[in-house]
């Protein structure tokens, strides 16, 4: 069976009009994640904000209590003292210039990118490189820090950033298929809550406008808003 037919198998299993509740909806997603590999669960919202007003940008981590189910990959820029903490804390790169030389070659073997304070003129460098994939290190995210040890145990624990797009649109994963059911409903209670949380001040009219949550391969499920 290809994965074709099992989307569609899907598909047709439910109404792709309806919106469920979001208990429903999230278990629905995991029944209807049929790949041979552990597919991602994922959210992703509609916000009625303007993303192109700087002050209405919505970014920034939430801490998923039952963890993201992948390892993930860190890279922190230090010196010193601080690069020896922050391999002590597991960091899998760590490095100043020689670090920055790598990335500039191509190597992206990375999910995270940590920074000290004083090492952003390096990685400002870099801001063509790891901006466009949503890697630059950011105070607001916590990954620009004198605290190494604590940001690097805490992305590897189950820390993920997230931030509109321009239309603004928010995807954040909440699990994987093989979660237990209850582990990912607690994920999925978090990121709402910290997504709510995050609504600026000058957003105007409704902040929710859609909810949408499906596996890698699978069909999205529309969420209510009401059920949130």
């Amino acid at each position: 069976m290809n994965s074709g037919k099992r989307y569609k198998e899907a598909a047709s299993s439910y109404d792709s009009e309806k919106l469920y509740g979001a208990v429903e909806a999230v278990l629905m997603s995991k029944q209807m994640a049929k790949a041979k590999f552990d597919e991602t669960i994922e959210l992703v919202l509609r916000l009625g904000i303007d993303p192109r007003k700087a002050e209405e940008m919505v970014r920034g981590t939430v801490a998923l209590p039952s963890g993201t189910g992948r390892d993930v990959r860190v890279a922190v820029f230090a010196q010193g003292e601080a690069a020896s903490i922050a391999r002590e804390a597991g960091a899998d790169l760590v490095g100043d210039t020689d670090l920055a030389a790598e990335i500039e070659k191509g190597m992206f073997d990375f999910d995270i990118v940590i920074a000290t304070p004083d090492m952003m003129p390096v990685v400002g460098k870099l801001g063509r490189t790891l901006g466009p994939r949503g890697l630059m290190p950011n105070p607001k995210t916590g990954t620009v820090t004198d605290n190494v040890a604590k940001a690097v145990e805490e992305f590897k624990g189950g820390m993920i950033e997230y931030r509109t797009d321009k239309f603004g649109n928010v995807q954040i994963p909440i699990g994987k298929a093989s979660f237990e059911d209850s582990a990912l409903l607690e994920n999925f209670e978090a990121v709402m809550e910290e997504i709510h949380r995050a609504k600026p001040s000058s957003a105007k009219g409704k902040y929710i406008k859609k909810v949408v949550v499906s596996s890698t391969m699978g069909p999205g499920v529309k969420i209510d808003e009401g059920s949130l």
